[in-house]
């Protein structure tokens, strides 16, 4: 019973095998191995988008971190969501890759609405060169709080931040689970809605460790390459990054991942919506819950061994009915089994 993120799960035996095939013989290193060119050409059909730069990392943090340095100078700021990966989980990675651009939140939730960032933008550059410059954009699909922006979202919170000649990234390390969600095409929620640069995510989704970074703009192309080789995470044996990607995007790998993933959150939402007691933040719209239960079930969880998911609260308190919220995320490899067993120990 283990929710305790999607990436903790195991790599898809797929992905495992490609890389003991890649493994065979010998391969040019940093990126010139002919898997590259495969990936690249399919991660290109994919998003329709034939001129687009495309390249791998091995860490959503390097993916993004690296994506955004590429978009903005040190002096300016990238407006994002006040629980953005970027501002809770990477260790002011953006901003040393950047050279110091600092964070603006935006709203006080886990998706931006377009008005709230027009009046971010606009509260930058009123100060001249005293103040932080504006810089890009940067919108997280699937949130952090599990939830998923529209297509249409997206595209007005880019013709807001193209209205004001600035660029917008997407930090897309549960790029899949988004996607089924809305049902589109990868174009359609990225560039077609005016995204310029994606994060698009393996690690999470049964990959062993491997994002990629797509710029629709390939003017941009030298300087990621500069900026990953500078920020050591060029790989040199690049062909097991290689590897994985292209057995992720075989045969819509990374679509029946995620949609395995997805199903398995629905399985867990409704056997929990059942119980007298269990409180939603709000509805699922992925691969993660956000909800509460009392202090009795969480200690039945725990005397059963179901340790290894989110908790908030003290667990130690006296009162069992109190609410102590939970953070459940599913995997694609999670057995119904489980799930069940879960839901049964909440219960009671």
């Amino acid at each position: 019973m283990f929710f305790a993120s999607d990436n903790s799960g195991p790599a898809h035996p797929a992905i495992l095998d490609a890389m003991t095939r890649a493994n065979d013989g010998y391969a040019m290193p940093y990126g010139a191995d002919p898997i590259m060119d495969e990936v690249r050409a399919a991660i290109r059909e994919i998003f329709e988008a034939p001129e687009a730069a495309v390249y791998l990392v091995a860490t959503g943090t390097a993916a993004n971190s690296l994506a955004l340095a590429t978009l903005c100078q040190p002096f300016e700021t990238v407006f994002c969501s006040p629980v953005a990966h970027i501002h809770e989980d990477e260790c002011n990675a953006p901003e040393f890759f950047t050279g110091g651009a600092k964070l603006t939140l935006v709203g006080d939730g886990d998706r931006m609405s377009a008005a709230a960032l027009r009046r971010a933008i606009e509260a930058e550059e009123t100060r001249g060169v005293h103040g932080p410059q504006r810089g890009p954009v940067s919108i997280t699909q699937v949130t952090e709080r599990g939830t998923v922006y529209g297509r249409e979202e997206i595209a007005g919170l880019c013709e807001v931040a193209h209205g004001y000649g600035l660029p917008v990234h997407l930090d897309g390390a549960r790029f899949a689970n988004a996607l089924e969600t809305l049902g589109c095409s990868p174009a359609e929620m990225t560039w077609k809605a005016g995204v310029d640069v994606v994060s698009f995510g393996g690690t999470k989704n049964g990959c062993v460790g491997v994002e990629a970074v797509i710029l629709f703009d390939p003017a941009k192309a030298r300087e990621f390459e500069l900026r990953r080789k500078r920020g050591a995470h060029l790989f040199s044996k690049h062909r097991y990054l290689s590897a994985q990607m292209q057995a992720y995007l075989a045969d819509d790998l990374w679509r029946e991942n995620a949609a395995r993933a997805n199903r398995n959150c629905a399985r867990l939402a409704e056997g929990l919506r059942a119980i007298d007691g269990v409180t939603f933040q709000h509805d699922p719209q992925a691969n993660m819950i956000f909800c509460a239960f009392p202090r009795a079930a969480h200690l039945r969880l725990h005397a059963a061994g179901a340790l290894y998911y989110v908790w908030s609260g003290n667990l130690e308190g006296d009162d069992p009915e109190e609410m102590l919220g939970a953070r459940l995320v599913c995997d694609w490899s999670i057995a119904t089994q489980e799930i069940d067993r879960f839901i049964d120990l909440v219960r009671g």
